[in-house]
């Protein structure tokens, strides 16, 4: 395994730790410890592909790995602030429902490219990610991690705040970050749908196949 592929496995390595410490909320800040973890292994996502263009050691295991580490951590990401409650029985999130529609869609995106990466490699082809799909991500992982301290600051920090002050603010910083979750789902339906137009020829391949099959 090359330099590159150990510090994407890193990234892997790095989610277990983000879950325990955005659960535990017997530790003192430890939600604002998992989202510098989160925040970290966002970062490792930009270095492993930069390292790995720089020295020449692009592989196709690489691109696969670094598309199911992205995944893995972005849906690791959404699930604890989506499911978590914060206070009371309320997730960080805000509306719910709005959060979860967002969540699912970006879901669907998911599974719809890994289905077509699969496809791919099924005809020993290996698709990257493009330049739209790494945007993407960095919005999500943006999101993810301000949603984090967010939690934060609404579990740690708000208790000593008066409550007039804590209307306001977390009214006004509910309402940002939702629309940046927004952002994010939008860009996300762009990507895939951009990804599958410029990979449409994996589709062309198959239809060619089956003609031949049936002639």
């Amino acid at each position: 395994m090359n330099t590159p592929n150990k510090i994407t496995l890193s990234r892997l390595l790095l989610i277990p730790l983000i879950v325990f410490f955005y659960l535990a909320t017997f530790i003192p800040y430890a939600r604002l410890v998992a989202a510098i973890l989160f925040a970290i292994a966002s970062l490792t996502d930009f270095v492993d592909g930069r390292i790995a263009r720089k020295t020449n050691q692009v592989t196709d295991l690489g691109k696969f790995f670094d598309a199911i580490a992205d995944k893995v951590l972005t849906m690791t990401g959404f699930i604890l602030i989506i499911a978590v409650p914060i206070t009371g029985a309320a997730p960080v999130v805000w509306p719910v429902w709005l959060g979860v529609a967002c969540v699912i869609v970006m879901l669907a995106r998911e599974f719809i490219i890994s289905a077509l990466r699969q496809l791919a490699a099924s005809k020993g082809k290996v698709l990257a990610a493009d330049m739209s799909g790494k945007v993407k991500a960095t919005l999500q992982f943006i999101s993810i991690i301000l949603y984090m301290l967010y939690a934060f600051f609404l579990t740690d920090i708000v208790p000593n705040m008066a409550t007039d002050v804590v209307e306001k603010v977390t009214g006004i910083v509910g309402l940002i970050l939702m629309i940046i979750l927004a952002c994010a789902t939008v860009l996300t339906v762009y990507s895939g749908v951009h990804y599958l137009v410029e990979n449409k020829f994996v589709f062309k391949d198959e239809k060619s196949k089956n003609k031949n099959e049936e002639n």
